[in-house]
This record gives C-alpha cells, sequence and structure tokens, in this order.
C-alpha cells in the first residue's frame, strides 16, 4: 500500500501466540498495526518484528477488564478512520467443572471473552459500516461446538461469539463490512500452557498454521473457519441442520410428543 491508501489492524491479545501471528501475517499483507495487550514488553518484541516488513506499528498497553483501559480501545476504533481490520483475539481461560469454580475468575473470563469483545466489536462495526468497508475477525473455539469437552462457561463464551459474528456478518454485510468467526482448536501457544502437553500431538496445531489457515478463509470469503476441519461440507451440513430447527422453535402450541391431545 501506498502512504495515501494506508490501512491498520488493531489486534487484541497481540503481544503474544495467535494474536502475534495475526500481527506478523498482516504486516506482512502491507496493514500499519495497533497492538493491544497487558505486557509491554512483549508487546515491544511483537512490534518490533513487525516493523520488518515495513510498517507503523504502535503499542497500547491495556487490560480489558479495566473499563478506562476498555473504553480507550473502544475511542480508537470509532475514530481513528485508517483501522480498517478488529482481530478480536484476547481471550482467557477457565478450569473445568463448575460446582468448585472461583466465580470471581469466572466473572473475570467473561469480561474478557464477552463483554471486551462485543463493546469493541460494536465500536468497529460502527466505524467500519460508516466508511463501507472493514473486517472483523472474532477468535471463538471449536469447543464453542463441542461443550460437553470442557469448561461450560469457557466453551459458552466461544459460543456467544460464534453466535455473535453469524449475527453480524448478517447485518453488516451488505454495508461492506466482512465478518469472520475462526474456530480454533487446540493450538500450541502459551494459552493452553502444561495442560496442552497432555494432549495427542495429533491434536494441537502451531500457532503459525492455525493463522494462515485462518486467513485462507477470510480469503476465501468464509463466515466461519474451522481450520482443522477437512471437509467444509460437513459444517455447511451442520448449519443446514440448525436452519430447519427454524420453523419448529416457536409455535402457538406444544408438540404432541409432549402429552398434548392433538
Amino acid at each position: 500500500m501506498n502512504s495515501s491508501t494506508r490501512q491498520a489492524a488493531l489486534i487484541t491479545g497481540g503481544s503474544s501466540g495467535i494474536g502475534a501471528i495475526y500481527a506478523d501475517r498482516l504486516a506482512g499483507r502491507g496493514y500499519d498495526l495497533v497492538l493491544v495487550g497487558r505486557d509491554a514488553d512483549r508487546l515491544t518484541a511483537v512490534a518490533e518484528a513487525a516493523t520488518r516488513h515495513g510498517v507503523a506499528v504502535e503499542t497500547i498497553r491495556a487490560d480489558l477488564t479495566k473499563v478506562a483501559d476498555l473504553r480507550r480501545v473502544e475511542e480508537r476504533l470509532r475514530t481513528d478512520g485508517a483501522i480498517t481490520v478488529l482481530v478480536n483475539n484476547a481471550g482467557i481461560g477457565a478450569a473445568p467443572g463448575l460446582a468448585d469454580a472461583d466465580v470471581d475468575a469466572l466473572e473475570q473470563m467473561i469480561q474478557v471473552n464477552v463483554t471486551a469483545p462485543t463493546r469493541l466489536a460494536v465500536a468497529a462495526a460502527h466505524a467500519f459500516s460508516a466508511a463501507g468497508r472493514g473486517t472483523i475477525i472474532n477468535i471463538s473455539s471449536a469447543l464453542a461446538l463441542a461443550p460437553e469437552l470442557f469448561s461450560g462457561a469457557y466453551s459458552g463464551t466461544k459460543a456467544y461469539i460464534l453466535n455473535l459474528s453469524i449475527s453480524m456478518r448478517q447485518e453488516l454485510a451488505p454495508r461492506g463490512v466482512q465478518v469472520q468467526a475462526v474456530l480454533p482448536g487446540a493450538t500450541r501457544t502459551a494459552f493452553w500452557g502444561p495442560a496442552g502437553d497432555h494432549l495427542p500431538a495429533a491434536m494441537v496445531m502451531d500457532a503459525e498454521e492455525l493463522v494462515d489457515a485462518a486467513l485462507a478463509g477470510l480469503d476465501a470469503g468464509e463466515d466461519v473457519t474451522i481450520p482443522s476441519l477437512p471437509d467444509r461440507a460437513d459444517w455447511d451440513a451442520f448449519n443446514a441442520a440448525r436452519g430447519r430447527l427454524g420453523p419448529n422453535l416457536s409455535r402457538q402450541h406444544a408438540a404432541a410428543r409432549y402429552g398434548r391431545a392433538a
């Protein structure tokens, strides 16, 4: 891109893991970067690595559980016309189980995984719609489709992101805004920590391969990208089955199978 047409991508959770790979790949595509994260040193390291692509990189140290920090990032999205890509990547996990969970930790997770990306998506949707262009990439999880495999609270936050993305895509596509949900499986990053070491190697994808696949899905116009899914038709069939439920999800009377007389 030349200087008169430069565009920027804002990436949350940009200091490591998936966010850092997105930073490298989008910089390689010519995007200037705004990297958001809690660790200033790691942000600086990612920023310095990205500048080898000849782009400008700014870092914003922010904790998305803090109202003032979150509002500062929202304002940047609303007012910086150069930003045309939002990568909603920041997230935290939770230990399996609910009965013995630390409810304060769960609340913090919901703040980072649900509240923050929602507010940032709204800010981006407003700005991008006004400009008639833009891309919102929401990082969900394959666990959004498999709540019984891990923490129901965590998978619930990721199911929310998937639902939000599908709805946003329908709303924003006519306004020139592309929305993609990415559903990674287990990924070789610090996010998984020691837990990832106990998973079969065949289940764990390198972050670089994950992001490259996600960007290929974006380029192909996919609304939902599951990087490890061999056959796209499986998702299409799942989505079609979900759609067939639609006419029967809200009716005047209960189904006869619940004992109501015909």
